[in-house]
């Protein structure tokens, strides 16, 4: 499984959002950046990333991934004693609200794609935050305290993509619609995320299947890889996959596990300038 939400990073126009707003809070928090919160990853942001990453001993190139996100931690809150309960269903991509055990109301929702899963297990809401129309994010956001990147409830900008699979980890709700949760629950409510969602095997050397098409594919992309997307790994993978992993500071080990993957959907989003939540 990819644990990644979308990677906040450097680029032209800056990337913007409530994502960008927590990470610059915690940074700040920690006393690497004295920027203004404005929810624009810019300059100074970036530079507190690369410093924050230098302190703690991890790979210093202003990509907030799953390990930069682990090590700035959430902020502490304990569940509310209300008793509003959101379960989110990726498979039937609804969200359900109930209070004392009465279901509420149901809202339909676009949840994570196969090679960016929203993150099933029971988490909480940590921030909440009014905004303005017209961004990806849409109206609200509601932060969950899932550890390894910046996922969260949020209206859309792309209300069609409602009831697919379409997101990069976030889980979305027609605008009208996270407006009106978003005043039916308090900070601290419970999240369960439910489901099946595709985990990537340990792909080696003598595999076949759609999971190596899908590296040979990326792989690729980035140049990597010149041979047939195929789904074989056979000796042109092996060699890609090993050159790949060379060059992104990984074991050159030829087989394409947790961390090869978050390497390789990270790579993808920065070459085809994904930026999406």
């Amino acid at each position: 499984m990819i644990y990644a939400s979308r990677y906040l990073r450097l680029t032209i126009p800056n990337m913007q959002g409530p994502d960008v707003t927590n990470l610059q809070q915690s940074l700040q928090e920690k006393n690497f950046y004295t920027g203004k919160i404005d929810g624009i990853y810019g300059v100074l942001t970036n530079d507190a990333v690369k410093a924050f990453q230098e302190d703690n001993q991890l790979q210093t190139d202003g990509i907030v991934g799953p390990n930069t996100w682990q090590a700035l931690g959430i902020p502490y809150l304990p569940e509310t004693n209300s008793d509003e309960r959101i379960v989110v269903d990726l498979n039937e991509k609804i969200l359900e609200l109930t209070k004392g055990g009465k279901l509420i109301k149901t809202w339909p929702v676009a949840v994570g794609r196969s090679d960016t899963p929203t993150p099933i297990g029971n988490w909480i809401i940590t921030q909440k935050t009014y905004l303005n129309a017209g961004t990806a994010f849409g109206t609200r956001w509601m932060r969950l305290s899932v550890p390894w990147g910046g996922y969260g409830i949020h209206g859309t900008n792309n209300p069609a993509s409602i009831g697919t699979a379409a997101s990069h980890g976030c889980v979305r709700m027609q605008n009208a619609d996270v407006q009106e949760l978003y005043e039916m629950v308090p900070l601290g409510t419970p999240v369960s995320i439910i489901g099946v969602v595709y985990t990537g095997p340990i792909l080696k050397m003598g595999d076949s299947n759609d999971a190596v098409r899908d590296v040979q594919t990326k792989l690729q992309v980035l140049g990597y890889y010149r041979g047939d997307v195929d789904g074989v790994f056979g000796s042109r993978t092996l060699q890609a996959v090993e050159a790949f992993q060379k060059a992104v500071g990984l074991n050159p080990n030829g087989q394409v596990s947790l961390d090869t993957y978050n390497k390789l959907q990270q790579q993808w989003d920065i070459a085809l300038g994904i930026v999406e939540p």
